[in-house]
């Protein structure tokens, strides 16, 4: 298999997944992976030929299940403003800020994979979202609220990610942050705004469901 180009990029997504709504967000369509570990298996085989990162973009995870549900639910946390979906991967997070009236929504994300997994996924919700590729931590586009769905996976990735929310967030900016439970999740700092129950694949996780906390950087 060649390289993705955007139009071949598009016919593999549709090819490997199929039109779903996340348990917890019925609301919104996403073009996921209907056997997870097959499709993961398979990217995995391919990465060297194609050279993408695994396919997150893929599957609708907890946190950002968890986060979208908030933003549906409690609508004037992003409505009118200017809103980054940080870490998108499939883009569940933003288009829930879309339709729940932000001004302004980018979706950020390392994978340049995930640009064409969003396009067809805000087309799915008829919605536009606007997509931004790259590392953009340390940044600062005056954004009003910052979004991030399960972003504390990893160490060194959470190690870099608080100096840059806190920074946000002493110049204004609302930092939401959808958890369930992951490793690196700061102990001190955060607010607790909601909790949900939501319905994950098992074979990603560690159980079938996965108790979800929507957090504000305090």
């Amino acid at each position: 298999m060649t390289a993705l180009t955007p139009d071949s990029a598009r016919k593999f997504i549709l090819d490997n997944t199929a039109p779903t709504a996340p348990p917890h967000v019925p609301e919104i369509r996403l073009h996921l992976a209907d056997e997870a570990h097959e499709l993961w298996r398979r990217t995995e085989d391919e990465l060297t030929e194609i050279g993408l990162p695994p396919p997150f973009w893929a599957f609708a995870w907890a946190g950002g299940q968890g986060l979208a549900r908030y933003i549906l639910d409690n609508p004037a946390a992003v409505r009118g403003k200017r809103v980054l979906d940080f870490a998108s991967g499939s883009g569940l997070v933003a288009i829930a800020a879309v339709k729940a009236g932000a001004a302004e929504v980018i979706a950020a994300d390392i994978d340049p994979f995930c640009a064409t997994a969003i396009r067809l996924n805000a087309e799915a919700n008829g919605t536009e979202i606007k997509f931004l590729v790259g590392d953009c931590i340390g940044t600062d586009a005056g954004w009003d609220v910052v979004l991030a769905g399960d972003v504390f996976y990893d160490k060194t990735f959470a190690d870099r990610l608080m100096p840059w929310f806190a920074a946000l967030k002493a110049r204004g900016g609302d930092i939401l942050v959808g958890d369930p439970g992951r490793s690196y999740l700061p102990k001190t700092g955060l607010e607790p705004l909601a909790v949900y129950e939501v319905a994950v694949t098992r074979a990603l996780e560690d159980a079938e469901v996965k108790r979800t906390t929507v957090w504000r950087l305090a």
